[in-house]
């Protein structure tokens, strides 16, 4: 049956599965093709972790700051939030509670754990101790 074309340059719409290669243009290397399965798992598992602006300003004016390795413990906890069906964790890790947004991976707000002891923590449906 023919098509007629559409001014969409068809020979660049296929399928991709994993045996697909990708040819860069201006070269003649290939690179494996990732498939959007894949790509979405590898993201949903890292542990990257991002700060709201108000979370940065509360860690600046608290003098709060987190090394690599913290920041590394963070993002397994959300990690594990996440496993959990968690939502809104507040996460104590080192004399730290950060208050995380597991879904999209950012800490909303933080203080140190003297300051929590006043405080009381709402809009959270868990919590994680590091």
């Amino acid at each position: 049956m023919y098509m007629p074309a559409t001014g969409i340059n068809q020979a660049f719409i296929r399928p991709i599965n994993s045996n697909t290669t990708v040819a860069s243009q201006g070269n003649n290397s290939t690179k494996p093709a990732v498939s959007f399965g894949d790509y979405l798992k590898e993201s949903m598992d890292s542990t990257e972790i991002k700060f709201s602006k108000h979370a940065e300003g509360r860690l600046a004016s608290r003098n709060i700051n987190l090394s690599k390795e913290q920041k590394v413990k963070l993002g397994a906890a959300v990690s594990k939030a996440d496993q959990k069906g968690i939502k809104d964790s507040l996460v104590m890790m080192d004399n730290i509670a950060l208050v995380v947004n597991v879904k999209s991976r950012t800490v909303v707000t933080a203080m140190s754990s003297s300051e929590a002891k006043e405080n009381v923590f709402t809009n959270i449906d868990g919590a994680i101790l590091v």
